[in-house]
């Protein structure tokens, strides 16, 4: 059985040289030479990753929800019941809940993980729960570190096995009442920006509550003094198990040479951690949305990543990663299916 160290030191190095030849394909297309923006870029991306063997394509697709509950609901930083946790992960096996709705728009397999609900086990969720809930970071770490690195490889070798099974394209999701929670407080400490400058109104908290909120993200990292330059300890300390197991469908993607699409803030903090644990997992992201939550923009521009829509959405459940998949297979088609300035006898002046 492989461990972390050996997945992470598996994550391939982007294809230059299949990058290079993509763009000179793209260039020659029946259009002016990059009037496709960000098309082209994201196309030439995909060229290089060796996991899709030189060539823009997408094959099967896999969103990966994470569905956990958090300990540090009970600080009152969450409006919704915890039981919304679990409702709403059943309601995701009916193929009900706005990812599932979008995902299927898209072509893309929901797969629901329950990693840490507080409830007995659900009928239709893959079973990887840790325990009933983490531990509320207000008052100490979220998991131990034996936890976290369990979970961790559990869900990279679940990905793992999701390549092995024809999956080209992932995305990930989380659910779980008050998770923006700790995904503020990852963000805090990745970015080394103040609690009040990333924590947001999550599901609807009223603005009057953002103050202790934010009090809350702060005691979280003062006391549990998380490991800036460690991704896996930040996880472990102020994260949670939804949050950690999207790093690992990050990591375990990479480690195929295969793309990950992101959600939200929620994946834009555990893809902070992720890239903490092996930058090298940041050539295969593909950020799809502008998350509305506060600190999103600081997150995104941490991690160097533009995203290629701004529809004003913080649902999560991976619902902006299922839309962007769309995007993703646009890509494709351009490169594969355009025809080329030489068929037409079309020639272009050079420029200056």
């Amino acid at each position: 059985m492989q461990t972390l160290t050996s997945l992470l030191a598996a994550i391939p190095a982007l294809d230059q040289g299949a990058m290079t030849q993509a763009q000179q394909h793209i260039d020659g297309l029946l259009k002016p030479p990059g009037s496709l923006g960000r098309l082209e870029s994201l196309a030439v991306q995909l060229a290089g990753m060796p996991g899709l063997g030189g060539k823009p394509q997408t094959g099967k697709k896999a969103i990966i929800v994470m569905c956990a509950d958090h300990g540090v609901w009970h600080e009152g930083v969450a409006i919704s019941p915890q039981v919304v946790t679990a409702i709403q992960a059943a309601n995701m096996t009916h193929g009900t809940t706005g990812v599932c709705v979008l995902a299927a728009q898209a072509g893309a397999k929901v797969h629901v993980l329950d990693v840490g609900i507080d409830s007995d086990p659900i009928p239709g969720l893959i079973n990887m729960k840790v325990a009933r809930g983490s531990n509320n970071i207000a008052t100490g770490p979220a998991m131990s570190a034996a936890q976290a690195q369990e979970l961790l490889l559990e869900t990279i070798r679940y990905t793992r096995e999701q390549a092995a099974d024809g999956v080209q394209l992932f995305g990930v999701g989380e659910l779980g009442m008050a998770n923006t929670t700790p995904a503020a407080a990852i963000v805090s400490v990745l970015t080394g920006e103040a609690p009040e400058s990333v924590v947001g109104i999550g599901a609807n908290l009223p603005e009057s509550q953002l103050g202790h909120k934010a009090q809350v993200v702060r005691r979280a990292i003062e006391i549990n003094k998380p490991d800036v330059t460690d991704g896996l300890d930040v996880l472990a300390k102020v994260g949670g198990f939804d949050l950690l197991g999207m790093a690992g469908v990050m990591i375990g993607a990479a480690s195929c040479g295969l793309p990950v699409v992101l959600d939200g803030f929620l994946s834009y903090a555990s893809a902070l951690a992720a890239c903490r644990i092996e930058p090298k997992v940041k050539d295969y992201l593909i950020p799809s949305h502008l998350s509305a939550e506060k600190g999103a923009r600081i997150a995104l521009r941490n991690l160097g990543l533009e995203p290629y829509l701004n529809m004003g959405m913080r649902l999560g459940e991976g619902s902006g990663a299922a839309l962007a998949m769309q995007l993703v297979d646009a890509a494709c088609a351009m490169h594969n299916n355009m025809g080329t300035l030489a068929g037409s006898n079309i020639v272009l002046p050079e420029t200056k």
